[in-house]
């Protein structure tokens, strides 16, 4: 439930529209990294020097003597155009968000803040992507970017609904102890989709289509400077730069991040199922996870099929967000407790 008044049942409103939006904005950041889009604009944040991709037979021969090196291709102009006007029209919303905010003593203004500064973070994230032709830290940054803003949109909603009910059967000790799980669940799902967008960005996905890790011999193959994020400077990154041994061990490694974060994320669950008013979380955590172990087990024997590797990201997502809801409950409970516990003052 939220408050009563109109006014803070509009800034719920507003928090969730934009927090579904931002949903949007992720599921399209991946169809166009994945349709090899990201380039389809060769400019920010026009398109060949327009707001929009040109259309007439004129606009294109000024686009043409604009950008003689890099000719146009309307869908993936169309596919990168559509994500910068839905990731602006994010950062307006997010704006009013911070308007709305400001307007009422009583309302978060943390969260809010931070959200703006991601958003402007996020927009020079956008622009660095084309203008440093797909650089892959720039590239693993706006994706974890992307991750951050639903995230935090997700958290001020959850501040803005009526508190949960306490969890009295909960001993402080345990409260605590799944305050630390939670928290380090969230930094190794977090640091799990970093290896993804890692893979991502430097074109490794398909470097092995064998389960569990790899049909080449890995470990002889490994090196460990496919993971230095700056890598040496190149006309472009598109289609990737690294060698073939470097792109098997980024690959591995996301595997191996994969199994590890499974464990963790049953053990979540497992902590989880065990209190009785957070089994809904543990019931939410083991089914995210299992979709998401099906759509990355389809996209390697399928060769990463555009809908299963756009379904891969949201998932991830969705699990990330999950993950961030069970820290939430357990972090409001472990604070109340402490109130309750807390001795009085003696007089």
């Amino acid at each position: 439930m939220i408050t009563t008044t109109n006014n803070d049942r509009y800034f719920f409103f507003l928090v969730s529209f934009s927090c579904v939006l931002s949903v949007a904005v992720v599921a399209l950041g991946a169809f166009t990294r994945l349709t090899e889009a990201g380039l389809g604009c060769p400019d920010w944040p026009g398109c060949y020097g327009f707001l929009t991709v040109p259309q007439t037979t004129l606009e294109q021969q000024t686009a043409a003597s604009f950008f003689p090196q890099t000719p146009l291709e309307p869908q993936k102009a169309w596919n990168e155009m559509l994500h910068r006007y839905i990731a602006g029209s994010l950062g307006l919303f997010v704006a009013a968000i911070n308007i709305m905010a400001w307007r009422k003593p009583s309302r978060p203004k943390l969260l809010p803040s931070l959200l703006l500064f991601m958003v402007v973070v996020q927009a020079l994230l956008g622009m660095w992507t084309v203008t440093l032709v797909l650089m892959p830290v720039v590239v693993m940054a706006h994706l974890l970017g992307g991750f951050s803003i639903v995230s935090l949109l997700w958290l001020l909603r959850l501040r803005l609904q009526s508190p949960p009910q306490m969890t009295t059967n909960i001993a402080v000790k345990s409260l605590y102890r799944l305050r630390i799980a939670a928290i380090i669940s969230v930094v190794v799902v977090f640091f799990q989709i970093a290896l993804g967008g890692w893979t991502a960005a430097n074109y490794a996905a398909l470097v092995c289509s064998q389960l569990p890790i790899c049909e080449a011999n890995w470990q002889q193959l490994f090196d460990v400077k496919a993971f230095l994020l700056v890598q040496p400077p190149h006309d472009s990154y598109q289609y990737g730069v690294l060698d073939y041994g470097q792109r098997v061990s980024i690959h591995v490694v996301h595997r191996i991040g994969a199994m590890v974060t499974t464990v963790v994320v049953l053990t979540m669950a497992w902590l989880c199922w065990l209190q009785h008013s957070l089994r809904r979380y543990s019931l939410g955590l083991v089914l995210l996870l299992l979709v998401q172990i099906v759509l990355g087990v389809t996209n390697v024997v399928a060769s990463l099929p555009l809908a299963v590797a756009v379904a891969h990201n949201v998932t991830g997502l969705g699990l990330l967000v999950m993950m961030v809801s069970v820290s939430y409950r357990v972090g409001v409970d472990f604070r109340r407790s402490h109130v309750i516990t807390k001795p009085l003052p003696q007089e």
